[in-house]
């Protein structure tokens, strides 16, 4: 009786077994989804912009405008920088790039071997020039647009002091209005580069009334009909008309010496002046080249600012009131660069 016991036992827990196999439903593969993309979209992930930070860049007045230019397209391109530009003259832009407090200095003049042995790095990004100024109430105005006046009147002006009225200025002893001599106060290019142009070899040449900054300069001489001084092409021109700033003349600088203004010396709206520049027809000095001036050559996001000036960013100097550099000029900086 024991051992059929047992035998019954073992086959219902068999035949229990047998019915739960067959009853089992066997389980589906798991869904995947698609890892294709429709049709005409890319799988790939968007790229993000490498160049992200801020650039520092102090100096010149001269260069300033066209700085706030380029600044504005580069972040046009790159909205991840920023910009800090700041102007106070050529000699605070060195100063602070030597002192480490900017990324990039505006230079508008040459530089120094004392300046390159602290670790000063440079490279030419545009040209432009300095233009003597008088006030169009002057009154010996239109014979100096006349006449014009000789290189050697301006150093007798600017450097030794000898004319000192408006009669001697254009051959007139009866005239006794004494000329108001006003210079920069600030350590500036274009300072620099009037004083080497009337015979000096540095700012602190020049004779004059000192007056800070750029704009100052250009107010001080409309304001004075008996006023002389000196402005950067892009600051004595109206961008938008081309012509002269109101309140201004250009007194023409006759350069042949033959007495008189020539046409190819009378600037009286900006593409005079622009090419007269361009193509060398403007004395040098006082015209230029514009320079940037980084503390050790440089990299990262601050080459690559100054890689785009030096071909893209190009394009908008003329409507600016600055003259491109040429393909030699472009080329021989970026190899610079390198």
């Amino acid at each position: 009786m024991r051992k059929f016991t047992l035998t019954l036992t073992s086959l219902l827990v068999g035949l229990s077994l047998l019915l739960a196999a067959c009853g089992a439903s066997t389980p589906e593969p798991a869904s995947v989804e698609s890892t294709e993309a429709p049709a005409g979209q890319s799988t790939a992930a968007p790229t993000e912009d490498p160049l992200s930070g801020t650039i520092a860049v102090s100096g010149a007045f001269a260069l300033y405008p066209m700085m706030t230019v380029w600044a504005d397209e580069f972040t046009k391109l790159h909205p991840n920088v920023q910009f800090d530009v700041q102007g106070g003259g050529a000699g605070k832009g060195m100063t602070d790039t030597i002192a480490g407090a900017v990324d990039i200095g505006m230079i508008s003049r040459s530089i120094k071997d004392e300046e390159t042995a602290q670790g000063i790095f440079w490279v030419s990004v545009t040209k432009d020039a300095v233009f003597p100024i008088i006030s169009s109430e002057n009154p010996v105005a239109e014979k100096i647009l006349a006449n014009g006046i000789s290189q050697e009147i301006f150093n007798k002006i600017y450097i030794t002091g000898e004319i000192t009225t408006w009669g001697q200025v254009v051959g007139d002893p009866t005239i006794t209005d004494e000329i108001h001599v006003f210079t920069r106060s600030d350590a500036a290019g274009a300072a620099e580069q009037w004083s080497k142009f009337a015979g000096g070899k540095a700012q602190e040449d020049l004779k004059g009334i000192g007056v800070n900054g750029e704009p100052s300069i250009l107010d001080t001489v409309i304001k004075d009909p008996f006023g002389i001084g000196y402005g950067n092409l892009n600051s004595i021109f109206d961008l938008s008309t081309g012509n002269t700033v109101p309140g201004i003349v250009i007194p023409p600088i006759d350069i042949d010496l033959n007495g008189k203004a020539d046409a190819i010396e009378t600037y009286k709206v900006k593409e005079d002046a622009f090419n007269a520049v361009a193509n060398g027809t403007y004395p040098s000095p006082p015209s230029r080249f514009e320079n940037l001036a980084t503390l050790g050559k440089p990299e990262g996001l601050t080459l690559e600012f100054i890689k785009w000036i030096l071909s893209d960013g190009q394009q908008y100097l003329e409507a600016a009131g600055f003259v491109p550099l040429t393909p030699e000029q472009q080329a021989e900086s970026l190899a610079k660069l390198k």
